[in-house]
C-alpha cells in the first residue's frame, strides 16, 4: 500500500491520541473531539467539533472528512458537508461539521471519535470553452431521468 508523509501539528488544546487507522487496510483514520466539556448536539442541529489538529498536506492531495459509519447507523450523526474537503494550502485547525439527523439529542464527549479523514489525490480541471458538447443517449436528462432506482 502506498504511503504519503503528512505533517501534523498538535494545537495547544489537543490532548489524547493522535489519529490512527483502526485496521491494516482502512482507508480512513479517525479523529477525536477536543472539548473542554461534553457537548449536546440536539436533534436536527449542527455543530463544528474541534479536532485540535492542523495538517500540511502535500500538493496534489486533499484530506476528505467523512462520517463514521457506526455513528451514522446507530445514532443518525453524520458529517454535514460529506465529504468535507481540507485543501493542501489550508493550515488552520480541522473542525468537523456534524449534524444530528435523529429525533434524539446526542452527547459528544471529549475524545470521542467523530469522523474519519481520508487522504485522496486531486486532479485539477483545465477548462476548454466550446460551442457544443458531444451528444450522448442521456443528453440533458437530469434527476431521475434514467428511471426508478429499483
Amino acid at each position: 500500500m502506498k504511503k504519503v508523509k503528512i505533517k501534523i501539528k498538535k494545537l495547544v488544546h489537543f490532548h489524547g491520541e493522535l489519529p490512527a487507522y483502526q485496521s491494516a487496510l482502512a482507508s480512513g483514520f479517525d479523529v477525536r473531539a477536543q472539548l473542554p466539556e461534553k457537548m449536546i448536539l440536539a436533534a436536527g442541529e449542527k455543530t463544528m467539533v474541534p479536532t485540535g489538529l492542523s495538517f500540511e498536506i502535500p500538493a496534489g492531495y486533499e484530506i476528505q472528512a467523512r462520517p463514521r459509519s457506526g455513528l451514522a447507523a446507530k445514532n443518525g450523526i453524520t458529517v454535514l458537508n460529506t465529504p468535507g474537503t481540507i485543501d493542501a494550502d489550508y493550515r488552520g485547525e480541522v473542525k468537523i461539521i456534524l449534524i444530528n439527523l435523529s429525533k434524539n439529542d446526542f452527547v459528544i464527549e471529549n475524545q470521542d471519535r467523530v469522523a474519519q479523514l481520508v487522504l485522496a489525490p486531486v486532479v485539477q480541471a483545465e477548462f476548454d470553452v466550446v460551442e457544443a458538447l458531444n451528444e450522448t443517449d442521456r443528453g440533458a436528462g437530469g434527476f431521475g431521468s434514467t428511471g426508478v432506482g429499483r
